[in-house]
């Protein structure tokens, strides 16, 4: 029988269908997450400190992108990315760093998917089914009719990205441009409309307990939303052309930084601090919508649940493709390194799914998901951006297609140190938030206890893909591929 009759699916690639514009419609995810958390923050920081300290989050997170020029166009194989740069750099002083880490932005981008389900199911129930008090199961968790609509997103998203990218970026496309109608309304019409009243904007931060420390555990949080940029690095292999990841995340930030400013600022001069609490939920935006252009509420409610669809749509491209990254890099469980017929890691797809789909049946609050999922993700831009001045040491010589000017690691290195800042005094002031449960265990609140055990479970994987799967001793240190491959090419 001839050789050449298999092929194995590991041989399959991402394909190369995408371009900048591409990846820009892909961040279009991140106004989606800026919905989900935003309505909490007016209670505690007021409306002027609501639009500063979500402006001064994306800005830092517009900042981190552009750093991210470099290691994207460094590494342009590399599926996954950031948390796959801050491997390659950090490996060879531990190899414990990049799947504790990897493991851990996976959970930050993936638990979008129960985040945002929950909030689909809960408008949808509020609009249209009002009267429902379905309640199947009360135990660990429990089961309403809002979950399961949820949970039927959840499996939607996931059936047409096993489908193949386009037929995911194609559905980014559409709810991408239902998500800008909302979206202008509320950032311009209330400024033409006359609707915006200055009387509604105060500036409440004061001292530090009531005030700046509160602050700064809600930029820790704020991180989850505004660094969202950073994900159209994660399709670098997928890009055409090697620049287009580089001007995707340029115009991703750009655009970014106009939504972070206007929408806090659109909602807090529209609406009342009683209106805004009390649609805390996402519901505020419909409450906007109506109040400006007197549109249905039922009209608002299908372009809001647009938005974030394309949110969930973004997060499960971006999650799949960091589990299968980090698998190919020998980092996780090597069967979540396969591409099906469509060239897509369907298997990633589905671990997301069912990893969401318990989320949401277990936690009936997105704020303590939010809170457990985001210590990873924040971790992981610590590492990368640490990152990245490590490797002009480690690897002085390897090509950079994009260099960063001296300056920009000086500002890397004030992000590392900020994000620090931010993460310590979030795991001990939690219940700052005014929406903790109160319970803690070594002073740590309860809420944040899943992200440590995400990250330990990203170690044990770690362990049983090298020396049970790959039949490898363990080593605390990896010092390969510190020379470019292209280089010892003959």
């Amino acid at each position: 029988m001839s050789s050449g009759v298999y092929v194995e699916v590991h041989d399959r690639e991402l394909l190369k269908s995408l371009r900048w514009w591409d990846g820009f419609v892909v961040s279009l995810a991140c106004p989606g997450f800026l919905i989900s958390a935003l309505g909490f923050t007016y209670a505690v920081l007021g409306t002027w400190g609501t639009v500063v300290f979500w402006m001064l989050s994306m800005v830092i997170g517009a900042c981190q992108a552009f750093i991210y020029q470099e290691p994207a166009l460094m590494f342009p194989d590399k599926s996954g990315g950031i948390a796959l740069y801050a491997n390659e750099a950090w490996k060879g002083k531990t190899t414990l760093i990049g799947p504790i880490i990897t493991f851990g932005y996976w959970f930050g981008w993936s638990a979008v998917l129960a985040i945002n389900g929950m909030l689909i199911g809960t408008l949808i129930q509020a609009q249209w089914f009002s009267s429902n008090t379905l309640n199947i199961f009360d135990g660990l968790g429990h089961i309403t009719l809002a979950k399961l609509i949820g949970i039927g997103c959840i499996i939607g998203i996931w059936f047409l990205n096993t489908r193949g990218m386009r037929v995911g970026v194609n559905l980014t496309y559409i709810t991408g441009a239902l998500l800008l109608i909302p979206l202008g309304v509320i950032m311009f019409g209330a400024f033409f409309s006359g609707h915006f009243h200055s009387s509604n904007m105060a500036w409440t931060v004061h001292g530090w307990n009531d005030g700046w420390k509160v602050a700064l555990v809600w930029l820790y949080l704020m991180g989850w939303s505004a660094y969202g940029v950073e994900g159209v690095a994660s399709f670098g292999p997928e890009f055409k052309e090697l620049h287009d990841t580089r001007k995707a995340l340029l115009t991703a930030s750009a655009f970014s930084l106009v939504v972070y400013f206007l929408l806090p600022l659109g909602v807090a001069g529209t609406l009342s601090m009683d209106q805004i609490n009390a649609g805390a939920n996402g519901a505020y935006v419909v409450t906007a919508l109506t109040t400006i252009i007197g549109a249905g509420s039922s009209i608002a409610t299908v372009l809001l649940i647009a938005g974030l669809l394309l949110a969930m749509n973004t997060a499960t491209m971006d999650a799949s493709r960091a589990l299968y990254g980090i698998s190919r890099g020998g980092m996780t469980l090597k069967q979540l390194g396969v591409l099906n017929k469509h060239h897509v890691p369907g298997r990633a797809m589905t671990v997301d799914s069912v990893f969401n789909i318990l989320l949401l049946l277990v936690f009936d609050s997105n704020l303590v998901i939010l809170a457990a999922s985001n210590l990873g993700y924040i971790m992981a831009h610590i590492f990368a951006l640490s990152g990245v001045i490590l490797m002009r040491r480690t690897r002085p010589n390897w090509p950079r297609p994009y260099k960063l000017k001296t300056g920009w690691l000086v500002v890397a290195g004030v992000m590392v140190v900020a994000n620090l800042v931010f993460t310590l005094i979030a795991l001990t002031n939690f219940s700052a938030t005014g929406y903790a449960s109160g319970n803690k265990i070594l002073g740590i609140s309860t809420e944040l206890l899943l992200g440590p055990v995400i990250l330990l479970i990203g170690a044990i994987l770690f362990v049983i893909r090298r020396v049970a799967q790959d039949k490898q001793k363990f080593q605390w240190r990896d010092t390969s591929e510190q020379i470019h491959p292209e280089s010892e090419l003959v």
